[in-house]
Parts: C-alpha cells; structure tokens; sequence
C-alpha cells in the first residue's frame, strides 16, 4: 500500500489517538519472544512503517533492523531510527543475507498480501531468516467470520495546534475488505484532506496455521492486544519458533 506523505507523518498521532500504545504492545510481544527463546538479542520487524514499534524494540534488544515498502514510512522510520537499518523491500521476497533470534510483522501487515499462497510466501520467508529455535509474531486482519461488513469507525485526534478528523467505511469484498479512509487536516497552515483505500485480505486461521507449518515452523495463537478503549486489534496473535 502506497501511503502518502500525509498519511505517513500522521499515522501515529492518529493510531494513538485511538488508544494505541505502541511501547506497551512491543513490550507484550518481547516477553512473548523471550517467553520461547530467552537468550534472543536480534529482531528484525517486517512492514515496520513509521518504526513506531521498532523505536521500542530497540530499547529491548542489542540490534534491531526494520523491512518496509513504502517510501514515505521508510523515510519517518529512518529519521526516528538513525542508529538502525531500515531497509527497502516486500515481505513477499525479500533476502538480507542474514538470521535474526525473532522477527516480527504487526500492525495486520500481512493481511495486504493478496492470496493464502502469499501468506505461505511471506511466512516462508520470514521463517528463512530465523537461527534455529528463533520465534516469530504475527498479528494477523481479522478472520472472516469476525469482519464486520459496512463497518463505520470514526475518530477525532488533536495535538498541539492540529486537528484531524477520521473517518472509515470498511466493506467485503469476496474473501477481501475494502477499508476506504477520509481525513481532514486542520493547522496553522490551513484546512487539507487525504484519502487513501486499503485492500485487506480475511485469511483463516487455519489458512495462517497451515503457512507455519509449511515453513517448518510450530505455532501458537494467544490472545490479541486491545486499545485504550477495550477494542481488540486483531483477532489474537501467531507465535511461531523455527525448528
């Protein structure tokens, strides 16, 4: 998904408006890690965006990298992690020449792939870049027999001098979900809008499961993590550990 610069600069202010905490959340899936592989020193976070996850987990661990598409998440990710890489690729194929002890792909990254052999793929890969015994988290887009079709979801954010409004009106279509997004801005500098459509994929759980298996992997589900709120994120989260 090709977010613009807006949508960048914005995402988290406008996620954490809603009630997200991203140190509290990668605080959880740290002990999860470690919960399976104590002596984990490296991650590598996949579709790490604005790096709003990362910026904590490099706090928890010795060496942290992050892999993302989109140009203009790379570049925020990049300026908040200076001291880390923050490379330029697609979970579907990508090869870093190299192992981590976990790595991890939040956020329902992995639902924008476009078909459960993409799931397959993208896991695989994951998997290929864990030492023996490495874990992986993945929070996965709703099952679909969760999503809600014709969902509203709508929000206001406001921090320091800004306001944005925020709307969403979320639609299935087949085995996918259309999530179309309209937002105001409204600064200093004046009143301006964006807009951007997301295509999400409602992959099983079964369809998840199966994919770690492929990959040689062994898998879990535990439970998801919730907003400020009390709403849930994610149907739960995978925990996979390379065998």
């Amino acid at each position: 998904m090709e977010y613009g610069q807006d949508h960048a600069e914005l995402y988290d202010l406008v996620f954490r408006s809603r009630g997200k905490d991203f140190e509290a959340e990668t605080e959880k899936h740290a002990r999860l890690i470690r919960s399976r592989f104590p002596a984990a020193k490296s991650l590598l976070d996949i579709a790490c965006g604005t790096g709003a996850h990362l910026a904590t987990f490099a706090k928890l661990f010795d060496h942290v990298e992050g892999l993302e598409l989109t140009p203009t998440m790379r570049e925020v990710a990049a300026k908040r992690l200076p001291q880390s890489v923050v490379h330029a690729g697609n979970m579907l194929d990508f090869d870093l020449g190299r192992t981590f002890d976990a790595v991890t792909c939040l956020g329902n990254a992995i639902g924008e792939v476009r078909s459960a052999d993409e799931v397959a793929a993208t896991i695989s890969r994951m998997a290929a870049h864990l030492v023996r015994g490495g874990v992986v988290v993945v929070e996965p887009w709703w099952f679909p027999e969760q999503f809600i079709d014709g969902y509203i979801g709508s929000h206001l954010a406001r921090e320091n001098g800004r306001v944005i409004t925020r709307l969403s009106h979320s639609t299935r279509q087949g085995d996918r979900s259309r999530i179309e997004i309209q937002a105001i801005v409204a600064d200093a500098a004046g009143i301006r809008g964006f807009s951007d459509v997301l295509s999400v994929g409602l992959f099983s759980r079964e369809q998840y499961e199966t994919a770690f298996q492929k990959a040689g992997c062994t898998v879990e589900f535990v439970s998801g993590l919730r907003l400020g709120d009390g709403r849930p994120t994610s149907p739960g989260i995978f925990v996979g550990t390379r065998m």
